[in-house]
């Protein structure tokens, strides 16, 4: 009975503002590190803030000084070094300026192979975990669980600012822009910026009285000559 209220306890979110190291790598040739500070944690998830935009389903890499008794693994290092999948993401003002409120679960020593060619691709859990790290098996690629239907597209211009953040969250390249068309969950906006997929850039209309945060899925160029790229909103839908 003592081993069972132990085990349950240890399953319970703990609130261990423990300092962690978590790095994010945006596309091939990206990728950027935060210091912060867990919220809370257990053998199979956390919770901490970021001053840079990640997503749910990207992977983050994160060291942690994670008391031996909460580790699956590396019981004898110093850090303990996890992988995790973003299933959480919530926008919040501070008075130091936006925070982003993430909640991971851990997935193991090893990301998926396919994160070294694509480290944009977003996974999910196919089982649900409740006392244990998924196998392999069972991160998969997200497509296959949130798959939908194309969504209605307006051809609507509405005025852009896109904003590329640096590693420290600062804004090193700005446009002005518009959308070719827009919906709830994504837009298509012409660019002059050299920006690749997977990475996340802020939106702002003073149009719509806006700020949303969006992650890039594809660049092209259309038969105008004009490049554009597709987003994907990460925190909010637009309001439309």
């Amino acid at each position: 009975m003592s081993e069972q209220r132990n085990w349950k306890r240890i399953r319970e979110r703990l609130a261990l503002h423990l300092p962690v190291r978590v790095r994010v790598r945006e596309t091939l040739d990206y990728e950027w590190t935060e210091l912060t500070r867990l919220m809370n944690v257990t053998p199979f998830g956390a919770g901490f803030t970021l001053r840079r935009p990640t997503e749910k389903g990207r992977l983050v890499h994160m060291t942690i000084p994670m008391p031996r008794q909460l580790r699956v693994f590396d019981h004898v290092e110093d850090q303990y070094r996890v992988w995790a999948i973003v299933r959480y993401l919530k926008t919040d003002i501070t008075q130091q300026g936006t925070v982003f409120i993430v909640g991971v679960a851990f997935i193991g020593k090893k990301p998926p192979e396919s994160y070294q060619k694509e480290p944009w691709r977003r996974y999910d859990v196919a089982t649900t975990f409740a006392e244990r790290l998924p196998s392999e098996g069972e991160v998969i690629d997200a497509a296959f669980l949130n798959a939908q239907g194309d969504e209605t597209r307006h051809q609507i211009a509405v005025d852009m600012r896109v904003e590329l953040l640096n590693e420290n969250g600062e804004v090193v390249e700005t446009e002005q822009t518009v959308s070719e068309n827009i919906g709830l969950h994504g837009a298509t906006l012409f660019t002059t910026l050299n920006l690749e997929q997977g990475r996340f850039i802020r939106l702002t209309s003073e149009q719509y009285k806006l700020t949303a945060h969006a992650a890039i899925r594809s660049r092209h160029t259309g038969p105008d000559g004009i490049a554009r790229i597709q987003v994907e909103f990460i925190d909010k839908e637009w309001p439309l």
